[in-house]
């Protein structure tokens, strides 16, 4: 990749993008398109088209999607399906129109199957049945990755998709029904503390395993595999390290510095069992995480910390 390369980040503003916005300025990018969700939208085909055909971006990273955790999946189901599979549609097919050279494509760890064997190989892929309350979000990557391999055969598209493992950090979303697990328990144990609340319930038995990568590793890997990778398929990234959510609460507790107490609501959803990555891929392709979770959690609470709640609130 040429330093004066036309790059656009679809999803900049968000967690992924964002961060792999900071790794390219870091290695010395400035050519940057940047469109937000208000002046680009991309589930309007008519939009993209036209955004494409105009600026014609050399390489793309496609990190824009409709994302959240257990509730706001398994209540906003239509949503979930029919915008990302919008995104990427629209996203992929003006890449290829417009001729760019290479494009990545981001999806998620949901894509496999809810009991596939762990830690979790590429080759798993549609071996078995989704995790029910994230399905339509998992249905939309699984196409995502097949239409890159799709372009890629029929039009010799250099098309790549990656699959992150559960991720946090900077520009996180800590809404309270609608964020992941980390950020959820980072607000909720922050919230607790400040209020001299005696008690933080946490959904389900807390026994799920979860592995966990902070973004601006993410970042580093997508940067890296875009210099170096160019096959079909797709590309696990993780720590291929794991541990319970109980656990995660016990860490998050201690980092914020909660004195309550912890209790699990029996009642709510576990979700799946476990998602830990194979990064064997990865890792024999020359890249390993480096920040590690005690580390990036503390990051990601000082993050927190500098947005206040009047922000924190969308």
């Amino acid at each position: 990749m040429n330093k004066q390369a036309k790059i656009y980040i679809a999803g900049h503003k968000g967690m992924v993008g964002s961060a792999i916005y900071r790794k390219l300025v870091k290695e010395g990018f400035t050519n940057f398109v940047m469109r937000n969700s208000s002046e680009l939208d991309l589930r309007n085909q008519q939009q993209v088209s036209d955004f494409f055909s105009q600026e014609k971006p050399e390489y793309v990273f496609l990190s824009a999607a409709k994302v959240g955790g257990i509730i706001a999946n398994n209540t906003y189901r239509a949503e979930f399906l029919y915008d990302n599979l919008q995104i990427q549609m629209n996203v992929i097919h003006s890449s290829y129109l417009n001729d760019v050279k290479k494009m990545m494509f981001l999806g998620s760890s949901c894509i496999y199957p809810k009991l596939a064997p762990q830690p979790l190989k590429e080759e798993y892929l549609l071996t078995g049945p989704l995790e029910e309350t994230n399905e339509p979000y998992a249905i939309a990557k699984i196409a995502g990755i097949k239409m890159c391999d799709a372009y890629r055969s029929q039009y010799g598209c250099n098309y790549i998709s990656v699959m992150p493992t559960n991720l946090y950090g900077y520009n996180d979303n800590y809404h309270p029904q609608n964020s992941h697990v980390l950020p959820a328990l980072i607000r909720r144990f922050h919230e607790a503390k400040e209020q001299n609340i005696p008690e933080v319930v946490i959904w389900g038995t807390g026994s799920p395993q979860r592995e966990f990568l902070f973004a601006d590793d993410l970042a580093e890997a997508c940067y890296y595999l875009m210099l170096i990778y160019n096959e079909p398929g797709l590309v696990n990234i993780g720590t291929g390290e794991d541990l319970s959510i109980k656990n995660l609460a016990l860490l998050v507790k201690q980092i914020i510095g909660y004195q309550g107490e912890i209790k699990f609501d029996t009642s709510k959803p576990d979700g799946t069992p476990r998602k830990l990555m194979n990064v064997t891929k990865l890792t024999e392709a020359g890249w390993k995480y480096h920040t590690t979770l005690a580390e990036g959690i503390a990051l990601t609470y000082k993050d927190f910390l500098s947005k206040g709640l009047s922000v924190v609130e969308r």
